[in-house]
C-alpha cells in the first residue's frame, strides 16, 4: 500500500484537503488529532510530558493544551523535546492503523514532515500552501489567538519556499473549487502510478 504524506503550515488548509481526499474514498490519518488522543490516554506519554513540562501539563480535563502551547511555542528547544516524545508514539500508532486500511493508498496528515526530515517515510508528499496573511487570518478566527501568537507559531515551521522543492505535489489552497480540482488531479495521478 502506498503511503502519502499531507503537510503544510498552520492555517494552510491541510484538513480541508484531507476531507477532499476522504471524499474519493481515501483513508486519512489525522496526526494532530491522534497525538492529542494519545497524549490524553497513554500513561507513558503522560508521565514523559509531565517530566518535561511539569504537573500543569495536565489538569482535571486531561491535557492542558493552553499551558503546553504557551510553554513550547516560545521555546524551540522545549518544542523539539516534546516532539521527540510524542512523534514516535504517533508514528507507531499510524503504522498500526495502516495495516487495517483497505483504500488504494492512505494519507497521513501531519504538519512537520520537512521540519522532521521525514519525507523519506512516504511514497509521495503533498504540500498545501496558502499566502501567510490568509493563514494568519484563518488561525486567528479558528483558534481565537492574537496575530502575534499566530506569527510566532508560523515562525516555528519551515518557510513554504524551502518545502516546495521537496514536495511531490503542491496544492495552492485559496479558492475551494481550484483546491478540489488539484486534489482530484493528484488522486488520479497517484492511482495511475499504482496501475
Amino acid at each position: 500500500m502506498k503511503i502519502v504524506g499531507l503537510t503544510g503550515g498552520i492555517g494552510s488548509g491541510k484538513s480541508l484537503v484531507a476531507t477532499m481526499f476522504k471524499g474519493f474514498g481515501i483513508a486519512v490519518y489525522d496526526s494532530d488529532l491522534e497525538a492529542k488522543y494519545l497524549m490524553n490516554t497513554s500513561v507513558k506519554l503522560r508521565k514523559d510530558i509531565i517530566a518535561l513540562l511539569g504537573e500543569s501539563a495536565y489538569d482535571k480535563g486531561g491535557l492542558n493544551r493552553k499551558y503546553i502551547a504557551e510553554k513550547v511555542f516560545k521555546d524551540a528547544d522545549l518544542l523539539s523535546k516534546l516532539n521527540g516524545i510524542v512523534h514516535p508514539a504517533v508514528q507507531h500508532d499510524f503504522l498500526q492503523w495502516v495495516k487495517r486500511q483497505e483504500s488504494p493508498y492512505v494519507i497521513q496528515e501531519t504538519a512537520l514532515i520537512f521540519e522532521n526530515n521525514a519525507a523519506d517515510r512516504y511514497d509521495y508528499v503533498i504540500l498545501v500552501i496558502t499566502p501567510e496573511e490568509e493563514r494568519v487570518k484563518r488561525v486567528m478566527e479558528r483558534d481565537g489567538q492574537s496575530r502575534e501568537k499566530v506569527l510566532a507559531r508560523i515562525k516555528n515551521q519551515l518557510d513554504d519556499q524551502h518545502k516546495i522543492p521537496q514536495a511531490d505535489f503542491v496544492i495552492k489552497n485559496l479558492i475551494k473549487e481550484d483546491t478540489h480540482e488539484s486534489v482530484f488531479q493528484i488522486h488520479k495521478a497517484i492511482l495511475a502510478e499504482m496501475a
